[in-house]
């Protein structure tokens, strides 16, 4: 009898590890066997927030951002992100981005990632501003209006909270991470940010 087997990744698309991680979990997911089905969940890093980011933080993410470039040299980060914007702590806009393109298109989700990734990590762009958001929405090819229409809806913000709630359901309270699901059961699967082949191991030994 074959088993029910779903992996799932936990993310916030504003987590510089998960930035960090994006390479090897695309090559992971491209070694998954068909039997095992995936999906994102959203782990929702911070509430949305006006206020500005407090200096002290800004400088411990910033340094984060060079403790992932010791471990990971290819990760990119522009540091004129600190300079050309007001940071806030304020992530959900950017989880909410990413429900409103599935909603409307899941051949999207994935793009949506990637484009505040790239915004954020790159182009020193704030993720956080909806109207950044709303500017690669277009950008992928989705309506502008109908993204602001759903990023705002209380639809999305149902959704939003109930991925957070999943997440920490299964005891997950950083990100990135994985847990496999077999059947009934679920199993955190440790994160390996530059072997693919350990991790796709691990799944496999569980999933026998």
């Amino acid at each position: 009898m074959s088993l029910n087997q779903h992996l799932y990744y936990i993310h916030d698309p504003m987590c510089s590890w998960c930035w960090a991680f994006r390479p090897t979990l695309h090559r992971l997911l491209s070694k998954l066997p068909s039997k095992i089905t995936t999906s994102y969940l959203l782990g929702g890093l911070a509430p949305e927030s006006d206020k500005p980011m407090e200096v002290d933080l800004q400088n411990k993410i910033m340094e984060t951002w060079k403790l992932i470039q010791s471990q990971l040299p290819d990760t990119e980060f522009n540091y004129e992100f600190w300079t050309k914007n007001i940071p806030r702590r304020s992530t959900y806009p950017a989880c909410r981005s990413v429900i409103a393109a599935r909603q409307i298109d899941h051949t999207k989700e994935e793009d949506m990632i990637y484009a505040i990734q790239q915004a954020y990590y790159i182009k020193a762009m704030n993720p956080s501003d909806y109207h950044i958001l709303e500017g690669l929405a277009i950008n992928i090819g989705i309506n502008g209006t109908f993204f602001s229409n759903v990023i705002h809806s209380n639809a999305t913000t149902k959704q939003l909270m109930s991925e957070i709630e999943q997440s920490r359901s299964m005891g997950i309270y950083s990100f990135p991470s994985l847990v496999f699901k077999v059947d009934n059961r679920y199993k955190k699967i440790p994160i390996e940010y530059q072997d693919e082949n350990t991790i796709l191991e691990t799944l496999l030994k569980i999933s026998s």
